[in-house]
C-alpha cells in the first residue's frame, strides 16, 4: 500500500510512535482488526468491543509477520512496532480518511432508512459500465466497516461507492468526515431506528449530518417522492437532484410495465433525455433505486446508452429482495434487515408475482428490531397493511410479530402466529407447499436466513 508507512500512520493518527528507524518508512502490505487474516507486513488494528479485546492478539499478529500494530496499550504491543493512540476507533478512520485523500479517488455515499445497500450495488453496478468501480461489500458500512471498505480500495480505482449506516445521533458526522463524499444519496426517510433517533424528524436530522462534509462543489442526491428529502432546497449552494416517480423529479420514471419477477420495463426522463430500460430485478423500490443510480451516472459523465447498459446487469444479493427459484417453489429472500417502510416494498413485491392465481403466496415475517416505544402498535399496523394484499397464508415468529398477526385478522384466508423465532424455523417446513411464492423477512438478529436455509435443502 504505497506510502502508508509506520511513519505515516503515526504522523495522521498523532499517536506515539515506536518503531525501529528502519522500518519507518516500510510500507504496510495491508490493514486488518482481524488477527486470523494478518500476514507478512500487515497493519493490525487492535480494537476493544464488548466481549473481545483485539489487544490480545498483538503477539499473535507479530508472529505472523504483521508489520506494526495500532494500540491504546503499549504494555500489550510489548516489543512489536506500534503506535498508541487514545482510541484505535477513532485512529482508524482518520487513517482511512488520510488514505483516501491519498488515494484521490471520487466517492459516492449511499446512506437512508430503507434500501441503502441495494441502491449501492445498482448505483455500483451502472458505474461500473464505465469506470473501475470498489464498492462496500454487503453491509460493511459502519465505523468499523467503512474504513476497511477505504483501505481495501485497489489503487487502479476510479470511483469508489461507499454505503454509511447509522442509528445514533452524530455517527453520520463521523462517517462522512471520513469519506468526504462527492456526491451524496439518501434513498428516504423512514421509521427506522427509532428507539435512538425518537422519531422520522430524527432520522432526517440524522441521516442530513452528510451534508456538512461534501467535498467542494459535491453534490446531493435525493429521493424526491420522500416528503421530508423533497423539502431540502439546497446544499452548501448546489440545488440538489431528486429522483422518484413523481412528475417533479429531475429524474422519473414513466411507462412502467412490471414483468413480475422477471423485473420491469419503463422509459428513464431526465432534464434533457428520456431512454428506455429493461430492470432485470422486480419490485417497485428498484426502480427507485435504478433511478437513483440514473441520477449518479449522470453526474459522474455517464451516457443513457451506458448507464442503460448498467442497469440491464443489476442483480439482487442474498438477503435483500434476492428471488430464488426452486424446483417446489419460490422464494423471495429479503430477511437481512426490516423496519416498516421496507416491510411494505416486500409485501408489495411479493403481489406482483399474483400473475399465476393457481399459487399461494405466503409471507413469513418476524419482528422488526428498533422501533422504539410504538413498536407493537408499528407491527399492528403492518397488520392491517396486509390485509389488502393478496397473501394467502400469514406466517409470523417473534413476540412482536404476534402484533401483525393481530392486525392481519380478517384479511388474511390463514394465519399462524408462533410467539418464538425457532418455534416458528421448526414448523415452517411442513406448512409451505409445492408451488409456493414465499416472501421471508425480519430484523436481522431473528436469524430468518435459517429460514432461506431450510428451505432451499428441502426443495
Amino acid at each position: 500500500m504505497k506510502d502508508l508507512t509506520p511513519q505515516f500512520i503515526a504522523d495522521v493518527t498523532g499517536g506515539k510512535l515506536v518503531c525501529p528507524a528502519e522500518l519507518l518508512d516500510k510500507e504496510v502490505t495491508s490493514v486488518t482488526t482481524d488477527s486470523r487474516s494478518v500476514r507478512e507486513g500487515s497493519l493490525f488494528i487492535a480494537l476493544k468491543g464488548e466481549v473481545f479485546d483485539g489487544h490480545a492478539f498483538i503477539p499473535q499478529t507479530a508472529e505472523k509477520g504483521a508489520l506494526i500494530a495500532l494500540t491504546e496499550s503499549d504494555e500489550a504491543a510489548g516489543a512489536m512496532p506500534h503506535v498508541t493512540v487514545t482510541s484505535t476507533y477513532d485512529a482508524m478512520g482518520d487513517l482511512a480518511h488520510a488514505w483516501l485523500n491519498k488515494l484521490d479517488v471520487p466517492v459516492v455515499s449511499v446512506t437512508g432508512s430503507v434500501g441503502k445497500t441495494s441502491t449501492k450495488e445498482t448505483i455500483a453496478t451502472v458505474l461500473a459500465a464505465k469506470y473501475k468501480t470498489h464498492k462496500t461489500e454487503g453491509n460493511f458500512n459502519n465505523n468499523i466497516g467503512l474504513p476497511m471498505t477505504i483501505f481495501n480500495i485497489d489503487p487502479e480505482t476510479e470511483i469508489a461507492v461507499l454505503e454509511m449506516g447509522i442509528n445514533h445521533f452524530g455517527e453520520m458526522h463521523k462517517l462522512s468526515s471520513i469519506a468526504n463524499p462527492d456526491i451524496a444519496v439518501i434513498t428516504n426517510i423512514g421509521t427506522c431506528h427509532l428507539e435512538f433517533l425518537i422519531d422520522r424528524d430524527g432520522v432526517f436530522r440524522a441521516k442530513t449530518e452528510v451534508f456538512e462534509h461534501l467535498k467542494e462543489g459535491g453534490r446531493v442526491v435525493l429521493n424526491g417522492d420522500d416528503d421530508k428529502l423533497i423539502n431540502v432546497k439546497e446544499v452548501r449552494g448546489q440545488k440538489p437532484v431528486f429522483f422518484g416517480l413523481g412528475a417533479h423529479n429531475d429524474f422519473r420514471a414513466e411507462n412502467i410495465r412490471s414483468l413480475g419477477l422477471k423485473g420491469s420495463a419503463f422509459t428513464v426522463v431526465t432534464p434533457d433525455s428520456s431512454f428506455e430500460v429493461k430492470l432485470p430485478v422486480p419490485g417497485e423500490h428498484m426502480i427507485l433505486n435504478a433511478l437513483a443510480a440514473c441520477a449518479v451516472g449522470r453526474l459522474s459523465g455517464l451516457t443513457d446508452e451506458e448507464i442503460t447498459a448498467g442497469l440491464a446487469v443489476v442483480k439482487t444479493i442474498s438477503g435483500r429482495f434476492n428471488i430464488i427459484e426452486t424446483d417446489k417453489y419460490t422464494l423471495i429472500d429479503d430477511c437481512y434487515n426490516a423496519n416498516p417502510m421496507s416491510m411494505r416494498a416486500a409485501l408489495k413485491l411479493l403481489s406482483e408475482t399474483k400473475e399465476e392465481p393457481a399459487r399461494r403466496h405466503v409471507a413469513v415475517l418476524g419482528d422488526m428490531a428498533e422501533l422504539g416505544a410504538d413498536e407493537k402498535e408499528l407491527h399492528r399496523e403492518l397488520g392491517e397493511f396486509i390485509r389488502s394484499y393478496p397473501v394467502d397464508l400469514l406466517l409470523t415468529g417473534g413476540p412482536l410479530a404476534e402484533s401483525i398477526a393481530e392486525g392481519a385478522k380478517g384479511g388474511v384466508p390463514e394465519i399462524r402466529s408462533f410467539p418464538k423465532a425457532d418455534e416458528l424455523v421448526a414448523a415452517v417446513g411442513d406448512l409451505i407447499e409445492d408451488g409456493d411464492v414465499v416472501l421471508i423477512k425480519a430484523s436481522h438478529c431473528m436469524g430468518f436466513e435459517r429460514i432461506v436455509k431450510l428451505l432451499k435443502e428441502k426443495a
